[in-house]
C-alpha cells in the first residue's frame, strides 16, 4: 500500500513520518516543489498532476495555513490552503479510489459550549482560520464519501515551534509571565495524532466503509495558564536557569490579552466515538507533555553544551 503525506515538514507531518513506514510505502512531500513533485497547496494542477502521478492508496494532508492571527489579513491565502486545496484532494482521491485523511480543528466552534465537543455539534467559527478550515471540511464531504477528518486541538511536538517551547523560552528570558486562563481545552501530541491515523488506516483496510468525521485529542482538560505551570513544574530541575516557576505565572483573562483572531473559550473535544471505533483510550494530557518537555529540555541542554 502506498501512502503520500502531503506537509511532511510540519509538526504532525515529521510525527507521520516516524509511524507510517509501519503501515505501508510512505512517501512524503513538503509544502514546496520536489523535482518533479508538487506539495504545494495552492498550485492546484502541480498538486494533481503528483498525486496522479504517484498514484497512492491513502493521501493524508497535513499541510495548512495555521498562522490564526496573521489569517485575519490574509484571509485568500488561508481560503487557498485550508479550504480550496482539501476539495482538490477529495476530487483526485475520488479519481483513485483512495482514502483521503485530513486534520481539522477545534476552532470551526465558537467556544460557547458547556460540555466536550462532540462531532454532531454545530460549529460556528468565530475567525478566518476557523471558518477557512471548516469550508475543507464541507468541501471534502461535498466530493467524495471516502475520508477521514480528524479534528485536533492545541497541538505541540518535541520539534518545531509551539507552546510549550515558548514558555520554557520566556521563561528564561522574562522575570513573570501572564498566560491566558478563560480558554479550555486538551493539549495533544502530534505522536498521538500520527499513531491514531496509523491505526485509522489500518482499521480502514479491514473496514472499507470508515468514513467521517473524529474528534481526536488528549484526555482531560486544561487552560493555556495551567498548562504553562506545569510545563514550568515539569523543567523545575532543568540546568538552563528559568527565571519563572510555575508559582510566578500570573493568570490573566482573554482581554487582557487581545489578538486579531478571536478564540473560542471553550473547546474540548469529545473523543467517545473514536474511542470506541478504533477500540483505543486516549492518554492523559499530561503525560505526553511531561514527556515532550523531557525531551525538548534535553535537546536544549545538549545545545547549550555544544
Amino acid at each position: 500500500m502506498k501512502i503520500l503525506i502531503l506537509g511532511k515538514n510540519g509538526q504532525v507531518g515529521q510525527a507521520l513520518q516516524r509511524v507510517l513506514p509501519a503501515y505501508g510505502e510512505v512517501i512524503a512531500i513538503g509544502s514546496g516543489i520536489e523535482g518533479s513533485w508538487c506539495g504545494d497547496l495552492t498550485q492546484a494542477e502541480a498538486l494533481r498532476a503528483t498525486i496522479r502521478e504517484l498514484a497512492p492508496h491513502v493521501i493524508v494532508n497535513a499541510g495548512a495555513y495555521t498562522a490564526v492571527d496573521k489569517a485575519e489579513s490574509e484571509a485568500e491565502l488561508a481560503m487557498k490552503i485550508n479550504g480550496l486545496a482539501p476539495k482538490i484532494l477529495a476530487e483526485e482521491a475520488k479519481r483513485l479510489n483512495a482514502l483521503l485523511i485530513h486534520y481539522s480543528t477545534d476552532y470551526v466552534f465558537d467556544g460557547l459550549a458547556n460540555h466536550p465537543l462532540k462531532e454532531t455539534d454545530i460549529p460556528n467559527p468565530q475567525n478566518v482560520y476557523g471558518r477557512t478550515k471548516l469550508f475543507g471540511e464541507q468541501a471534502i464531504q461535498e466530493t467524495y464519501h471516502n475520508y477521514l477528518i480528524f479534528r485536533t486541538c492545541w497541538v505541540y511536538a518535541d520539534q518545531g515551534n509551539n507552546f510549550i517551547r515558548t514558555m520554557l523560552r520566556l521563561a528564561r528570558e522574562r522575570d513573570t509571565l501572564n498566560v491566558i486562563d478563560d480558554q479550555i481545552g486538551s493539549p495533544t501530541s502530534a505522536n498521538l495524532i500520527a499513531n491514531i491515523t496509523g491505526k485509522a488506516i489500518q482499521h480502514w483496510q479491514q473496514h472499507p466503509d470508515f468514513s467521517g468525521i473524529y474528534h481526536l485529542s488528549a484526555r482531560g482538560q486544561t487552560s493555556w495558564c495551567a498548562y504553562a505551570r506545569f510545563i514550568l513544574t515539569c523543567a523545575a530541575n532543568d540546568k538552563t536557569l528559568l527565571k519563572v516557576n510555575a508559582e510566578q505565572i500570573n493568570a490573566i483573562p482573554s482581554e487582557a490579552y487581545p489578538t486579531p483572531a478571536k478564540r473560542p473559550k471553550f473547546s474540548l473535544l469529545d473523543n467517545a466515538k473514536l474511542e470506541k471505533t478504533l477500540d483505543v483510550v486516549m492518554p492523559d494530557w499530561h503525560d505526553e507533555v511531561a514527556q515532550a518537555c523531557s525531551n525538548i529540555l534535553h535537546q536544549t541542554n545538549i545545545q547549550h553544551q555544544t
